[in-house]
């Protein structure tokens, strides 16, 4: 196959699968990043659903950077006993479900927001909420600060057997 002039060979589509999971994991902590800034108690109908957007595009990027991280581990990668026999890889890929459990009570909270939203009012937030809301997104952000430590680790050899 080509693509244009270019050969779409296996290491093409390799170098395309490793883009949009670095992408994707990008987009993740950025809108992760932008909801913890942006929250805020009682938010106008503006704010609400920009917020609500920003963890559809955390939600998008996250099912991306999953996808996309099988396809390597599977098909695009260094070969699946490479990661799979490594703790490293483990480590990285609990974090990964760590913060996906850990998203789940914001992103159902802004999906909450979507019912007075749809009847012309706003969602009531108060100071706790915002506060728990502020706490998870902060553990979100911190674990997934830890995952590319594990696998730049990974990647010079760190914990394979």
């Amino acid at each position: 196959m080509t693509l244009g002039a270019i050969p779409f060979n296996q290491v093409s589509q390799s170098a395309l699968i490793a883009y949009f999971h670095y992408l994707s994991f990008m987009l993740c902590f950025a809108a992760l990043a932008v909801e913890r800034i942006k929250l805020r108690s009682n938010p106008d109908r503006k704010e609400a659903i920009a917020m609500i957007a920003t963890d559809i595009v955390y939600g998008l990027a996250g099912l991306t950077l999953l996808v996309t991280g099988i396809l390597r581990v599977l098909y695009f990668g260094q070969g699946s006993e490479f990661y799979t026999q490594n703790p490293l890889f483990w480590i990285k890929v609990s974090i990964f479900i760590v913060v996906g459990l850990l998203s789940l009570y914001p992103t159902i909270t802004y999906v909450m927001w979507a019912f007075p939203i749809s009847k012309g009012e706003l969602p009531k937030v108060n100071s706790q909420l915002v506060d728990r809301l502020k706490l998870i997104t902060s553990i979100e952000l911190i674990g997934f600060a830890f995952i590319p430590l594990f696998a730049t680790l990974m990647a010079r050899g760190i914990g394979y057997p």
